[in-house]
Parts: C-alpha cells; sequence; structure tokens
C-alpha cells in the first residue's frame, strides 16, 4: 500500500485564510491620482461637505484631493455619515464622481451599497 498524503484541517484553514485575506486587501488609491474609469478602486478621506440633499453624497477629501462620491438616492436608502467622519470607499469613478460599492465607517462597519456588476437596485425604480 502507497502512503497517503493528508493536510491537516488547521493549514488548510489557514491557506484559506491567507489567500481571502489577499484578495480583499486592496491599496487605497489617493483622490488625485484617480483613473478616469476602473472598478474596485478604494479611497479613504474625511467627509467635507454634501451633494444633492435627496442623494447620498458627500465630498471626499484625502488631503491629495477632493471627489463626489454618490451611494444612490436617499429613497432607496438614507445614508447618515457627519462632516469631518473619516470613511473608506470602494467603487469606481463615473462621470466625475466615486460611485459606491460599499463604505467602510471608522469603527469598521461596513455599508453595503451595491455589486459591481449590473446596475444598482435602485435603477428603473420610480421616485415616491
Amino acid at each position: 500500500m502507497k502512503p497517503k498524503k493528508l493536510f491537516s484541517l488547521s493549514a488548510v484553514t489557514t491557506l484559506l485564510l491567507v489567500m481571502a485575506t489577499s484578495a480583499f486587501a486592496q491599496a487605497i488609491t489617493r483622490i488625485r491620482d484617480l483613473p478616469a474609469s476602473k472598478t474596485g478602486i478604494t479611497i479613504s478621506g474625511r467627509v467635507v461637505g454634501f451633494g444633492e440633499a435627496d442623494e447620498n453624497e458627500w465630498i471626499l477629501n484625502d488631503g491629495s484631493g477632493q471627489v463626489k462620491v454618490d451611494a444612490g438616492p436617499r429613497r432607496w436608502r438614507n445614508i447618515n455619515l457627519s462632516e469631518g467622519e473619516t470613511i473608506t470607499v470602494v467603487g469606481e469613478m463615473d462621470d466625475g464622481e466615486f460611485d459606491a460599492f460599499s463604505i467602510t465607517l471608522s469603527n469598521g462597519s461596513i455599508i453595503n451599497i451595491r455589486s459591481p456588476q449590473g446596475p444598482p437596485p435602485w435603477a428603473g425604480k420610480e421616485e415616491k
């Protein structure tokens, strides 16, 4: 009989954890270096202003520049951020603003906005 090689459960778990952590860890892009369009960009900065009142829009500043972050209409979901709050956003540049896929607050909680694939969940829905 040939001896069988077995991997320990802890070795496999450790390997999967390292692979998962590597997949989710992304470098933060400075606002001034944002490409015109690319999906899955991570930016971080301080909320220094607000966009339209009926939209989840904030002006984010990271010290290198500012960008408007758009997380969809308030009729779909009302997200309250405060001026001075530091957030990390994963998303993409689209028509001069940063469309959010998720927002991580300074306390570590994550607000999932939408998937990078396909239309946002509020697309095609009428305003109330």
